[in-house]
């Protein structure tokens, strides 16, 4: 009777067991469905934010561990909708600057070319295109379409002139100007000035002066010729006060003379056209001869020009022009020097170079202006108030670098002038 409850005890436990683990089977297999279930949803809400879908939310889901999950897979979509809300207003934003400094750009009167290191055009402005007739210019070499005109790099350009391949009857200047950031380092903005209009209206001027100055000179020349004659008592005898009024006369006919002329030789070295006639002078004779012939203007200021030659020699000049060019700065020393004060002119040798000095005590020029003093139609006069063309230092100077030497200026302001000329 103990063996049968035993053993039915035993079949009753063992039903119950069974029982059990099949129920708790399918509660885990139930479970895990639900599991896979909600990782075939998340896989599929994150393909959807993938391809940019982010209008897809995570269901809600009652196991515990899941909604946590869940709530922050949702607050992640949430976050990615305000950050693609920023990113749009930027980009509309970026945009408007972009198309601004597009249009800003292309308004200017300047054509811009941005090349890299190896002058590849990168981009161009509107005036570019239209210059070159819209041709293919981006990914292709500079200089298929730039040519400069004098011997340099397009990195060396400052102002230089150039030419692009296609243009007639136009010209351009072109400056080069490294890009420094470091995303575009090694990168080249070359900016180009169309300055046609310019150009004619430069030629229109130097023609009309060149033609202007030439038939001054014929009138000019006729009244220094019959001031002579009259000088020289061809029409009779002359008192003293006559002789006084035709030598005041014929200095002021001389300056004329000298001021037409040297707009004339300006217009002529500029086209190249004044020839130099080469012959060796003495270098005593040059100075005394031109200084002789500004003795009466120096005399007006009552200056004294003072010569310094301790050794005679020569020098293979034109003698005529290398004349005027003493005489020029010789003028300039009596403008802007002080009354009773000497006007020095001094010659040295070295190195096989010959020196000639031409010092005035004076005004002096200030340190800004004395890159300037050469420049065609600077002058210092309007800053003193008075009448002067600018064209005398310019004019000198071509000269002088015409005969293969230089000339500069050295000076302390409100003290002394010093023009020097290397030959």
């Amino acid at each position: 009777m103990l063996i049968k409850i035993i053993l039915l005890s035993a079949i009753v436990l063992t039903t119950v067991v069974i029982v059990y683990l099949h129920h708790r089977n399918n509660n885990l297999r139930k479970k895990y469905e639900n599991i896979a279930e909600y990782f075939g949803d998340m896989n599929s809400i994150i393909n959807s934010i993938r391809y940019g879908n982010l209008s897809v939310r995570a269901g809600d889901n009652s196991q515990k561990d899941l909604k946590k999950l869940t709530d922050n897979i949702n607050r992640m979509i949430e976050t990615l909708v305000d950050r693609e809300k920023m990113i749009a207003e930027y980009r509309q934003e970026l945009t408007k600057k972009n198309n601004f400094l597009s249009a800003l750009i292309n308004s200017l009167s300047d054509g811009m070319i941005v090349c890299d290191e190896k002058f590849v055009i990168i981009d161009v402005n509107k005036n570019i295109k239209t210059w070159l007739n819209n041709q293919k210019l981006v990914n292709n070499k500079l200089e298929n379409f730039l040519t400069i005109a004098d011997d340099k790099e397009v990195v060396e350009l400052k102002n230089d002139e150039v030419f692009l391949k296609g243009t007639k009857d136009m010209f351009f200047r072109a400056t080069t100007n490294p890009l420094e950031t470091d995303e575009h380092r090694g990168k080249y903005l070359i900016i180009i000035k169309n300055y046609t209009s310019q150009k004619e209206i430069e030629s229109l001027k130097e023609d009309f002066v060149a033609t202007l100055t030439h038939d001054l000179k014929v009138p000019i020349i006729a009244e220094a010729n019959m001031l002579d004659f009259f000088l020289n008592e061809k029409f009779g005898e002359l008192n003293d006060t006559q002789k006084e009024a035709l030598i005041s006369m014929s200095s002021s006919n001389k300056e004329l003379l000298e001021l037409v002329q040297t707009v004339l030789d300006t217009y002529k070295v500029k086209e190249g056209e004044i020839d130099l006639n080469f012959e060796n002078v003495s270098v005593t004779k040059l100075l005394k001869d031109s200084s002789a012939e500004m003795e009466a203007i120096a005399l007006k200021n009552n200056n004294k020009i003072v010569l310094n030659i301790k050794t005679d020699f020569e020098i293979n000049i034109d003698y005529l022009q290398f004349k005027r060019v003493i005489k020029n700065l010789v003028n300039n020393a009596i403008i802007y020097g002080k009354p009773d004060t000497n006007i020095e002119i001094t010659v040295k040798q070295k190195d096989g170079n010959s020196y000639i000095f031409v010092k005035d005590y004076g005004k002096g020029i200030a340190k800004e202006d004395l890159d300037k003093v050469f420049n065609k139609y600077y002058s210092a006069h309007k800053k003193f108030r008075k009448i002067g063309t600018g064209l005398g230092l310019y004019l000198s100077q071509k000269l002088v670098k015409a005969h293969g030497g230089t000339l500069e200026v050295n000076s302390k302001e409100g003290e002394w002038s010093e023009f020097v000329i290397k030959i």
